[in-house]
């Protein structure tokens, strides 16, 4: 165990800042969460999330997947199980007409523009996704919009009081996770709002998710695979192909963008009995017509956007529904041993659905003063690369100013990626300053249902923020003098708010900071210049060294402030919290 990490658990009392300036101290193995308080009027909201909160978190929902492993189909059987409790059968879920979505990286943008393009057609929409930015209920949407506080409650407590009464001693009579819960209840929002059609996200994998119990989905579609919960899916990107083709069926055409050569095969193989269709490039879908605009930033969007085209316009055909697109050449023909998905030309609803697409927290640009705050959840390797092409693109257009600019990383992340690899990612940012935070809006949040976690405790988390920290103090002493440098301890006597390991000054050195929760970290990055997000302390109150002193100095006269908000969408849900009050109204 290193020095620094001992002196954290020896002595972890996080200073925390009242509204008044008056300083407090908050035993660090508090839990970050609150059982369910007792039902007061205007709370039956955040009383029903509480509830959801304690049937589990996705961390915990995870480890029950792991020790599950053994018989993995039985997953779903349980399933099945459960939602014939709630009183559906799963052909009942053949009503939806599903469009069925995985990937390791831009499933849920390409969700987001498929959802988007087909609610252009008039048609009424049920979405649903994971994980939520700010509150839960974002994850079941109708016609694009989040559902209301108040059908959510409807529907949960409906939902959680028939599955409590036909509870028994069997493990599949005990009430589901937190993950499975929801999904039981986008089905019976989606059925009951009768929506036209319902397209939906995969939460894990593909083959034992939970969202597999569909029979008869319309159309599926295959996002970017890359290495991602390697724990659960397998440690190869062939071995997570195949958990991903699970999610084929028998008859049902499959769409996928262009792959490696050896998770392409896999998915040719478990698609042995349906077609499956190589997505072509939207540049071949552009010929002949104007550059389509996206909506969400980035070059990596263009390939999901192609795959929402094939899967829009594939579910238009399915259903007899008018106007799918013009096809621009008729002959099927074979690329990598696949069919070669049609070209056709975008409809002007295609083309406005693709514009018109919103999804927070990718690729997101906030522009606030001096600040520039840049949102993207990116958590695997392939994601960060792609957030950094982004960030430096965003960055280009950028005329210089008046005085001095800064770049600051806001990073955390979870679970078990290897953060070493994605802050390696980030390097050639050239950031000034790393700041690293657990992914809690404040030190506490038991006012706030919708960012308790029931699965890790404070000092867990920020102990693998301390981590980060080393990781990132490593590289930076790597490239530039990797042995005349050893990355400092915390000393046992510091302050313990803000846990920082000043570093040698060399090019491009960045000074790199710990805070205990997300609104510490904001407010130390903005210095009270964001117009939106103020508190009544003042950053002041949280430096207690020299480095963040002289760091507030340098960010209070910076012309202009670029800040990067990567490694989670958790973290990202955290700080669209503060910077968008809307969001939790």
């Amino acid at each position: 165990m290193s020095r620094a990490r001992s002196h954290l658990r020896a002595a972890l009392f996080l200073v925390a800042v009242s509204p008044r300036g008056v300083r407090i101290r908050v035993p660090g193995r508090r839990e970050l969460s609150a059982r369910p308080a007792p039902q007061e009027p205007g709370m039956e909201y955040q009383d029903a999330v509480r509830t959801l909160n304690t049937l589990q978190t996705n961390a915990s929902y995870l480890e029950q997947a792991k020790r599950q492993r053994g018989d993995p189909p039985t997953q779903l059987e349980v399933m099945k199980l459960y939602l014939a409790r709630s009183g559906l059968q799963v052909e009942d879920l053949d009503q939806l007409n599903i469009i069925h979505i995985t990937g390791t990286k831009g499933k849920g943008s390409t969700c987001a523009f498929t959802e988007r393009i087909l609610r252009g057609y008039g048609l009424k929409t049920g979405f649903f996704s994971s994980p939520h930015l700010v509150q839960v209920r974002e994850r079941i949407r109708i016609n694009g919009q989040p559902i209301s506080p108040q059908l959510f409650t409807k529907h949960f407590w409906r939902l959680y009081h028939r599955l409590e009464e036909t509870k028994d001693s069997s493990s599949c009579g005990s009430m589901p996770g937190y993950f499975r819960f929801l999904t039981l209840m986008a089905f019976h929002v989606f059925l009951q709002e009768k929506v036209d059609l319902a397209v939906m996200e995969v939460g894990i994998g593909g083959a034992y998710d939970c969202t597999n119990i569909i029979r008869k989905p319309v159309v599926c579609g295959v996002s970017s695979l890359g290495i991602d919960h390697t724990s659960l899916l397998g440690d190869t990107m062939e071995k997570i192909a195949w958990q991903k083709g699970g999610i084929f069926k028998s008859g049902v055409p499959a769409f996928t963008v262009l792959q490696p050569d050896g998770p392409l095969a896999v998915l040719r193989e478990r698609a042995e009995q349906c077609p499956l269709y190589l997505c072509p490039p939207l540049e071949a879908l552009e010929e002949g017509g104007p550059p389509l605009t996206l909506g969400l930033q980035g070059e990596h969007q263009r390939s999901n956007a192609a795959l929402a085209l094939q899967l829009a316009r594939c579910w238009l055909q399915q259903k007899d529904h008018q106007g799918p697109g013009e096809l621009k050449a008729a002959r099927p023909s074979l690329q990598h041993q696949l069919l070669l998905a049609p070209t056709f030309q975008p409809t002007s609803r295609m083309r406005h659905g693709l514009r018109d697409t919103e999804w927070p927290g990718r690729t997101q640009i906030l522009r606030r003063g001096p600040l520039t705050w840049y949102l993207d959840g990116a958590h695997t390797c392939g994601s960060v690369q792609a957030c950094v092409r982004w960030f430096l693109q965003a960055l280009r257009p950028q005329r210089p100013g008046s005085g001095p600019e800064v770049r600051v990383l806001l990073f955390n992340s979870t679970g078990d990626r290897d953060p070493s690899a994605l802050l390696k990612l980030l390097q050639p940012c050239q950031f000034d300053y790393a700041v690293f935070c657990p992914n809690l809006t404040e030190v506490s949040s038991m006012d706030n249902a919708d960012q308790q976690n029931f699965s890790v405790t404070l000092d867990q988390v920020l102990l693998r923020c301390l981590e980060h920290q080393q990781h990132w103090s490593r590289l930076d002493e790597e490239q530039a003098s990797p042995d005349l440098w050893s990355t400092p301890s915390l000393e046992p006597g510091g302050p313990t708010s803000l846990l920082l390991a000043p570093r040698p000054p060399h090019t491009h050195c960045t000074s790199s900071l710990v805070f205990s929760c997300i609104s510490h970290a904001l407010q130390w990055i903005s210095q009270g210049r964001d117009p939106v997000f103020q508190t009544s302390s003042s950053p002041q109150n949280l430096l207690a060294h020299p480095v963040a002193d002289s760091g507030a100095s340098i960010l209070r006269e910076a012309a202009a402030i670029h800040v990067l908000v990567t490694g989670s969408l958790h973290l990202v849900g955290g700080v669209l919290k503060l910077l968008e009050p809307s969001l939790s109204q």
